[in-house]
């Protein structure tokens, strides 16, 4: 049954209720103390666990955790310590140049416009996304693979791809929600709406759901 735009809206504000209900305390999955740690962590994420990074981060970031520090270091210093992330080389590269950048052009500060992050070698939106939300309190909404496709699923968005997925759901969610919407979503991604067997019967949302309601999972 084609649904009103009315009737939608309602259900997508009545979704992120359910959701924000749900994970009250979301928090970015990732360890970090300053920005650059942040931005360096959520470059060594993409095709990676949290988890795994913060394990490589703990020995990492006590030696290499700041611009001058990493950018003092070669690519090869840099893979031992982020071996376990994979697609290492590329990574280690792109966070050594980086650094130097941030070093030489920034005076060791992580610059907090996106514009300029996403122009760092190896930082695509994705990861400005990341650090401008969670390290300057600047709203976003950074889209992964479970922001993708649990926004889809649940029927927040309808969308073939990343780059029209954040605009949708910038445009579906209050700007003041953006960044703990981000959480939320990534939260049920994890621990209920995975990508093969979603737990719909544990699903706190699942009378909001798309996919649910249409009966397609």
């Amino acid at each position: 049954m084609a649904e009103s735009a009315k009737a939608k809206k309602e259900r997508i504000q009545a979704a992120l209720a359910a959701l924000e209900a749900t994970y009250p305390d979301a928090r970015p999955g990732l360890d970090f103390s300053s920005p650059f740690e942040l931005l360096v962590a959520t470059m060594l994420s993409a095709q990676c666990t949290d988890k795994r990074v913060n394990m490589v981060t703990k020995e990492l970031f006590p030696i290499y955790g700041t611009p001058e520090k990493m950018a003092a270091a070669t690519p090869e210093e840099i893979i031992p310590y982020i071996r376990g992330c994979g697609l290492f080389n590329t990574k280690a590269k792109n966070i050594v140049a980086t650094a130097k950048i941030i070093h030489e052009q920034y005076d060791d500060k992580v610059p907090e416009d996106r514009d300029a992050l996403t122009a760092l070698p190896g930082v695509g939106r994705k990861t400005a996304n990341v650090v401008v939300s969670n390290a300057f309190g600047v709203p976003a909404i950074a889209v992964d693979t479970h922001v993708f496709r649990v926004s889809n699923r649940i029927g927040l968005v309808k969308a073939a791809d990343v780059t029209n997925t954040e605009e949708q759901l910038m445009k579906n969610i209050p700007k003041e929600d953006w960044s703990r919407a981000h959480h939320w979503i990534i939260y049920h991604g994890r621990q209920i709406c995975a990508a093969r067997k979603p737990k719909c019967g544990e699903c706190t949302i699942k009378e909001y759901c798309r996919a649910y309601l249409d009966k397609k999972i």
